[in-house]
């Protein structure tokens, strides 16, 4: 676009520009030029001849479209609707996963096509109604976008490939799997449980190549997928995949150091399995849904399926993320006592 410029020597052009815009002269919109050796500054025209004296009229890039500060501004929805529009979306490689009230499900499509525009690299979104059965697979309906639901998404310096329509992966962990890897020590055994694609084992397993870890999951998918990932990060080696149901795996595994049991909801029935796998002085990590307003009362009668309250003991306990307007996914740390 055409518009009224001074041009001055480069060492002269910061000084020059503030001057023009105590003035109230300068041009907003319009990034500075170098050409024929001068800076080139915008500014106010104002007709014909311009407010600034010496002032040429120049060639200027078009000014950049100004980026909307969330997608809600690209949907169109009633406006007795516009405070429901979710104000929190996943992004798991190139796909995006949002939940969405059912006020506003008619208008799903124009929510993913919104989406789509607005988050970089994009390629689906769609509509997670919510993990179910045995191998945790989400219910995803798709919005906008075209492909699979088949992704790579990089966390923590790995490449992790997932299948969001069949196998358990949370990108809301991140900051977990590199604390918990932070926790690990070299040379330890480590039991990552139900563990879905296996980001926490993958995660020590880059950090800590002298670890033993074992990775079981029920769903065939998902172990199919951690043995893709172990490949695709060098850590093959370091960690034994094995498909199976936890309580069986449990039955007759070894001891192990260190166990991460990332089931929220129905973790504390393996508990007693877990007792026999941890011996005194090994550590649980265990994850679980909890009432906001009333957490220790609900993790009291949980943890005496682990043995005598004596031999148990929470030497950690945080808040990861808000599960509900009163719930809310918590981390506990479990030590067994040293005999």
């Amino acid at each position: 676009m055409r518009a009224w410029a001074v041009g001055v020597p480069a060492q002269d052009a910061e000084a020059t520009r503030r001057r023009l815009q105590d003035a109230g002269l300068l041009r907003s919109g319009l990034r500075l030029l170098r050409r024929d050796g001068r800076v080139w500054i915008p500014v106010q025209g104002g007709g014909t001849p311009p407010k600034v004296a010496d002032a040429v009229e120049m060639e200027f890039p078009e000014p950049p479209t100004p980026r909307p500060r969330g997608y809600q501004e690209l949907v169109e929805v009633p406006a007795s609707l516009r405070p429901e529009l979710p104000r929190a979306f996943d992004v798991v490689g190139e796909v995006v996963l949002l939940r969405i009230p059912s006020s506003l499900r008619p208008y799903g499509p124009a929510i993913g096509s919104a989406l789509l525009d607005f988050v970089p690299g994009a390629r689906l979104v769609g509509e997670d109604r919510g993990v179910f059965g045995p191998e945790r697979t989400r219910r995803l309906l798709r919005l906008a976008g075209d492909g699979s639901f088949v992704t790579v998404h990089r966390e923590n310096g790995l490449e992790i490939e997932v299948d969001l329509a069949q196998a358990y992966f949370s990108p809301r962990l991140a900051r977990e799997h590199e604390r918990i890897a932070g926790e690990v020590r070299a040379g330890e055994s480590v039991l990552d449980l139900c563990c879905g694609v296996a980001p926490f084992a993958l995660t020590i397993a880059r950090r800590h190549p002298s670890c033993r870890l074992v990775a079981v999951d029920v769903n065939p998918r998902a172990i199919e997928l951690v043995e893709s990932n172990l490949l695709r990060n060098r850590c093959r080696a370091r960690v034994t995949p094995i498909a199976q149901d936890a309580a069986k795996f449990l039955e007759s595994a070894p001891a192990f150091d260190r166990i991460v049991l990332n089931l929220p909801h129905e973790g504390h029935r393996f508990f007693p399995g877990i007792a026999r796998a941890l011996p005194p002085g090994g550590t649980l990590h265990y994850y679980a849904i909890l009432s906001r307003n009333d957490a220790s009362a609900e993790l009291a009668p949980r943890l005496g399926a682990l043995g005598p309250a004596e031999q148990w003991h929470v030497t950690g306990r945080h808040r990861v993320h808000a599960y509900s307007p009163d719930q809310d996914l918590v981390s506990i740390e479990i030590k067994r006592a040293h005999v």
